[in-house]
């Protein structure tokens, strides 16, 4: 039996250096939002596939690793169709399954609450520079708080982390899901194929307008309607109230949306603008949506939004909700391409021995005491290129 020495297509191995940086963000993510008040919980991997397969999140459903049932469940005599073969699967994102969380948990929780969580997903994507089939996502989330005090607090935590990477070019979109509503409304669309033209329209980026004027009218829209509807879309994109004056949109949601922006803007440095072609692939968003964007890398690295129907799937009680996910990924990625080093702050020295002196070691463990990072390592024939190693990881070598 011949082994692989590769890792599976769409997950990585990570080098001690990789590992140092994957900390490092973290933990500056950690106190940041910490010092918004958020606390930090965890949950399984693995859901129930009923959970995860409950129409919520949109295409990524399509993408779940699902696990076969075990032992006397899984009965291959009797199968007609998958639910006989599957039980439970992946987490393709952090959302569904914090929603279930909460259901289960709500009573022990502070309320409104605020949750941090950070852990691996999966989805059997096409691997590509970026994307991964397991990844790492960050998520923001309140739940219990029905006003835009949610979005403002999750866009002004999130900038926040950033600025202390020294992200400064970035831009956050911003729209709402009533908009998108209204709009098919306003164009004549079906309103009950929604989530399909919404799918459509979130791939704007990737294959333009003609693009997804054409795979609309492929799926059996009515050529007119759909192109009414794309043509509303590049009209001015800066001014909300402008924009959604000819379809009539509810002024509530107009205001909503320009007192976050304005209160973040107040708040933190931060370039919002109002897109409304920003769709979010998600369908279990119901309010105010929005996305980061860099211009080191052509996607995002981050959005979220309100969600405000999910929770009740689980504990038949209405409960709102919005959060605000990070790509974790991506952010390391361009923090690489920049070139970015871990900041040291503690003293590392590296003792180089030809034998094992006991005094070495009583000296060794002082300085370990006194907080510095202490290696110890017999001296090398080559001991040219053993130093050369050690002085650019930032050691100081002392020859015992």
């Amino acid at each position: 039996m011949s082994f692989i020495k590769t890792p599976i297509k769409g997950t990585r191995d990570f080098l001690p250096e990789d590992m140092a940086l994957r900390e490092y963000v973290l933990q500056i993510m950690k106190e940041t939002y910490a010092s918004f008040g958020f606390e930090i919980i965890g949950a399984p991997c693995l859901e129930h596939i009923e959970n995860l397969t409950s129409n919520q999140g949109g295409e990524n459903e399509k993408l779940i690793f699902k696990i076969l049932k075990r032992g006397e469940k899984l009965n291959l005599e009797n199968i007609k169709d998958q639910s006989d073969l599957v039980d439970s699967g992946l987490r393709y994102d952090l959302t569904v399954p914090l929603s279930r969380f909460y259901a289960n948990n709500m009573n022990e929780l502070n309320q409104p609450f605020r949750s941090f969580q950070t852990g691996f997903v999966w989805r059997a994507d096409r691997p590509q520079k970026g994307r991964y089939r397991e990844f790492m996502q960050c998520d923001l989330d309140i739940f219990g708080e029905k006003t835009n005090l949610a979005e403002i607090e999750l866009i002004t935590a999130v900038t926040t982390f950033l600025k202390k990477l020294n992200f400064q070019n970035f831009q956050i979109k911003i729209n709402d899901r009533r908009i998108l509503t209204t709009m098919v409304k306003w164009a004549e669309l079906p309103i009950e194929k929604t989530d399909e033209i919404l799918i459509s329209l979130d791939k704007l980026d990737k294959i333009g307008f003609d693009g997804v004027f054409e795979e609309l009218v492929r799926n059996g829209f009515e050529e007119e309607k759909v192109r009414k509807y794309l043509q509303f879309f590049k009209k001015d994109f800066q001014n909300i109230e402008s924009f959604c004056a000819e379809f009539q949109m509810d002024k509530d949601v107009v205001e909503n949306l320009k007192e976050i922006m304005a209160i973040v803007s107040q708040n933190v440095e931060a370039n919002l603008v109002f897109d409304p072609t920003l769709v979010r692939g998600m369908s279990y968003y119901t309010g105010p949506i929005f996305e980061i964007c860099v211009e080191d890398l052509a996607s995002s690295i981050g959005g979220g939004g309100r969600y405000d129907k999910m929770v009740e799937k689980y504990a038949n009680i209405s409960v709102p909700a919005a959060g605000f996910s990070i790509g974790f990924e991506r952010l390391l990625l361009i923090l690489k391409e920049r070139g970015f080093k871990v900041p040291q702050t503690k003293e590392k020295i590296v003792y180089i021995i030809e034998n094992k002196d006991k005094e070495v070691f009583k000296k060794i463990q002082e300085e370990r005491s006194a907080g510095k990072i202490v290696k110890i390592a017999y001296r090398n024939k080559n001991f040219k290129h053993q130093k050369e190693v050690l002085e650019c990881d930032g050691y100081t070598i002392i020859e015992w």
